[in-house]
């Protein structure tokens, strides 16, 4: 589904990730994780098309999109759930389902919209209330929801528990098994390791930029040097 190889990006003159390789088939969760500042969210960005991409390549179901656009990008079937959430305060929940909802003609917009809610009963409560009145696990939920509005083959996800409680973490995590189950394609950042090493198929950690351990999300939680020596966190 996504191929990535050899990349490198940055912004401007300054490379922040060098020559990352990696594959996500579609059903499959790519886990990234690494210490501030490693490379996980410039990764991220690359892959959206929102920073330079300074070498390699990026192949979406074979299809080179290098150097495609964002906007493109998303046609394509790639959508972002970005760190921070970043939903549009001042709309409704559902108008920013709706400016989610890049690929979907109008017939299609309210089916849409209800399947988001059934994945986030939540959402559906407050369908008519300002983003920025939401909690943050809500507003993580509804920038889940925006994104799958994009009806995405491949969905990148920066930092997923970033600052929410534990029961919405848990409750995000049951909707990426679910999309899983649909033949998504997810590229995860996460800083927690044993939730990342629960769910990912494979995981890459990164150092300044650079690759340091590959493997499967089993070979990572019996590693306990990954922890220790990369991230100074359990």
């Amino acid at each position: 589904m996504l191929r990535v190889s050899q990349l490198s990006c940055g912004y401007g003159n300054v490379i922040a990730v060098n020559e990352l390789s990696f594959t996500v088939r579609a059903g499959e969760i790519f886990g990234l994780i690494g210490a501030n500042g490693a490379g996980k969210s410039a990764t991220i960005l690359a892959l959206a098309g929102l920073i330079d991409v300074i070498g390699g390549q990026v192949e979406l179901e074979g299809q080179d999109i290098t150097h495609l656009p964002t906007h493109q990008r998303v046609n394509a079937g790639i959508a972002l759930v970005p760190e921070g959430r970043r939903v549009f305060a001042d709309l409704s929940v559902i108008e920013n389902l709706i400016v989610g909802a890049t690929r979907m003609d109008r017939q299609c917009l309210d089916a849409g919209c209800e399947r988001v809610f059934t994945t986030f009963p939540r959402l559906a409560e407050r369908r008519n209330q300002l983003a920025g009145l939401l909690s943050g696990g809500e507003q993580q939920m509804l920038a889940i929801a925006r994104a799958l509005m994009a009806e995405p083959s491949v969905l990148l996800i920066d930092e997923l528990s970033l600052g929410l409680m534990p029961i919405v973490v848990d409750e995000c995590y049951r909707v990426l098994e679910a999309l899983r189950i649909e033949q998504l394609a997810i590229v995860l950042v996460e800083q927690s390791t044993e939730r990342i090493q629960q769910v990912a198929n494979q995981i890459s950690v990164l150092e300044t930029g650079r690759v340091v351990w590959q493997g499967t999300g089993e070979q990572a939680a019996r590693d306990s040097s990954i922890v220790e020596a990369y991230l100074g966190l359990k």
